[in-house]
Protein backbone atom coordinates (compact mmCIF):
# COMPACT_ATOMS: atom_id res chain seq x y z
CA UNK A 1 0.00 0.00 0.00
CA UNK A 2 1.42 3.32 -0.98
CA UNK A 3 1.62 6.80 0.71
CA UNK A 4 -1.96 8.24 0.54
CA UNK A 5 -2.74 12.18 1.53
CA UNK A 6 -5.63 10.84 3.73
CA UNK A 7 -2.98 8.92 5.66
CA UNK A 8 -3.07 10.39 9.25
CA UNK A 9 0.70 11.85 10.23
CA UNK A 10 1.17 8.93 12.78
CA UNK A 11 0.77 6.43 9.83
CA UNK A 12 2.97 8.15 7.41
CA UNK A 13 5.59 8.77 10.28
CA UNK A 14 5.65 4.70 10.69
CA UNK A 15 5.65 4.26 6.91
CA UNK A 16 8.88 6.63 7.06
CA UNK A 17 10.62 4.92 9.77
CA UNK A 18 10.07 1.48 8.27
CA UNK A 19 11.05 2.49 4.60
CA UNK A 20 14.46 3.81 6.44
CA UNK A 21 15.22 0.74 7.87
CA UNK A 22 14.46 -0.97 4.58
CA UNK A 23 11.27 -3.09 6.02
CA UNK A 24 9.60 -5.28 3.82
CA UNK A 25 6.43 -3.83 2.10
CA UNK A 26 3.85 -6.25 3.41
CA UNK A 27 5.45 -5.71 7.01
CA UNK A 28 5.25 -2.10 6.80
CA UNK A 29 1.52 -2.10 4.99
CA UNK A 30 0.39 -4.21 7.86
CA UNK A 31 2.01 -2.46 10.77
CA UNK A 32 0.88 1.16 8.88
CA UNK A 33 -3.04 -0.86 9.27
CA UNK A 34 -2.11 -1.32 12.98
CA UNK A 35 -1.21 2.20 13.50
CA UNK A 36 -4.12 3.74 11.27
CA UNK A 37 -6.63 1.96 13.67
CA UNK A 38 -4.94 3.40 16.89
CA UNK A 39 -4.55 6.46 15.13
CA UNK A 40 -8.81 6.44 14.29
CA UNK A 41 -9.31 6.16 17.97
CA UNK A 42 -8.47 9.92 18.98
CA UNK A 43 -6.21 9.48 21.75
CA UNK A 44 -4.55 12.47 23.69
CA UNK A 45 -0.83 12.16 24.35
CA UNK A 46 -1.59 10.95 27.74
CA UNK A 47 -4.73 8.48 26.96
CA UNK A 48 -2.10 7.32 24.04
CA UNK A 49 0.72 6.11 26.54
CA UNK A 50 -2.19 4.26 28.84
CA UNK A 51 -2.91 2.66 25.58
CA UNK A 52 -0.04 1.99 24.14
CA UNK A 53 1.18 0.38 27.52
CA UNK A 54 -1.26 -1.97 27.50
CA UNK A 55 -0.71 -2.66 23.37
CA UNK A 56 2.52 -3.72 24.21
CA UNK A 57 1.35 -6.32 26.89
CA UNK A 58 -1.29 -8.02 24.88
CA UNK A 59 0.66 -8.26 21.90
CA UNK A 60 3.21 -10.00 24.16
CA UNK A 61 0.84 -12.17 25.65
CA UNK A 62 1.07 -10.39 28.93
CA UNK A 63 -1.38 -10.16 31.94
CA UNK A 64 -2.37 -6.52 32.72
CA UNK A 65 -3.03 -7.49 36.24
CA UNK A 66 -1.38 -9.07 39.05
CA UNK A 67 -0.84 -13.35 38.68
CA UNK A 68 -3.23 -14.54 41.07
CA UNK A 69 -2.65 -18.07 43.51
CA UNK A 70 -5.99 -19.09 42.00
CA UNK A 71 -5.91 -22.41 40.71
CA UNK A 72 -7.87 -21.87 37.30
CA UNK A 73 -5.16 -19.64 36.45
CA UNK A 74 -2.55 -22.76 36.63
CA UNK A 75 -2.45 -25.58 34.24
CA UNK A 76 -0.76 -28.74 35.29
CA UNK A 77 2.22 -29.92 33.49
CA UNK A 78 3.78 -32.50 35.77
CA UNK A 79 2.81 -35.40 33.43
CA UNK A 80 5.10 -33.26 30.96
CA UNK A 81 7.57 -32.92 33.24
CA UNK A 82 7.82 -36.94 34.66
CA UNK A 83 5.42 -36.41 37.14
CA UNK A 84 6.94 -33.64 38.73
CA UNK A 85 5.06 -30.99 40.06
CA UNK A 86 5.25 -28.06 37.63
CA UNK A 87 2.22 -25.44 36.23
CA UNK A 88 2.40 -22.88 33.92
CA UNK A 89 0.14 -19.98 33.93
CA UNK A 90 -2.57 -19.53 31.61
CA UNK A 91 -2.43 -15.89 31.69
CA UNK A 92 1.18 -15.32 31.29
CA UNK A 93 3.09 -18.24 29.99
CA UNK A 94 6.31 -17.19 30.64
CA UNK A 95 5.12 -18.04 34.45
CA UNK A 96 6.19 -21.35 35.33
CA UNK A 97 5.22 -23.23 39.12
CA UNK A 98 6.04 -26.03 41.27
CA UNK A 99 3.58 -25.14 44.09
CA UNK A 100 0.68 -24.45 42.10
CA UNK A 101 0.68 -20.80 41.69
CA UNK A 102 1.69 -19.99 45.02
CA UNK A 103 5.02 -18.32 43.41
CA UNK A 104 6.50 -18.96 40.20
CA UNK A 105 9.48 -17.67 38.25
CA UNK A 106 9.03 -16.02 34.67
CA UNK A 107 11.49 -18.24 32.07
CA UNK A 108 12.72 -15.01 30.50
CA UNK A 109 14.01 -13.05 33.36
CA UNK A 110 17.64 -13.08 34.22
CA UNK A 111 18.90 -15.03 36.38
CA UNK A 112 20.23 -13.77 39.84
CA UNK A 113 24.02 -13.06 41.24
CA UNK A 114 23.18 -14.96 44.54
CA UNK A 115 22.21 -18.80 45.27
CA UNK A 116 18.57 -18.55 43.91
CA UNK A 117 19.14 -18.28 40.64
CA UNK A 118 15.62 -16.79 39.02
CA UNK A 119 14.01 -14.24 40.87
CA UNK A 120 10.83 -15.76 42.89
CA UNK A 121 7.86 -13.73 42.53
CA UNK A 122 5.01 -14.37 44.82
CA UNK A 123 1.42 -14.02 43.39
CA UNK A 124 -1.60 -12.53 44.86
CA UNK A 125 -3.93 -14.16 46.96
CA UNK A 126 -7.38 -15.05 45.31
CA UNK A 127 -9.90 -16.20 47.75
CA UNK A 128 -11.77 -18.85 45.00
CA UNK A 129 -15.47 -18.72 45.55
CA UNK A 130 -18.41 -21.24 44.58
Amino acid sequence: MAHTDTESPLVAHARRELDLIGEDDWVTDGLCKVVAAFAEMGHSGFSAACCTAYLDKLLRYQPLSPITDDPAEWMDRAEEMGGEPFWQNVRDSRAMSTDGGKTYTLVDEEPQDSDSGQPVHTSQHKAVTG
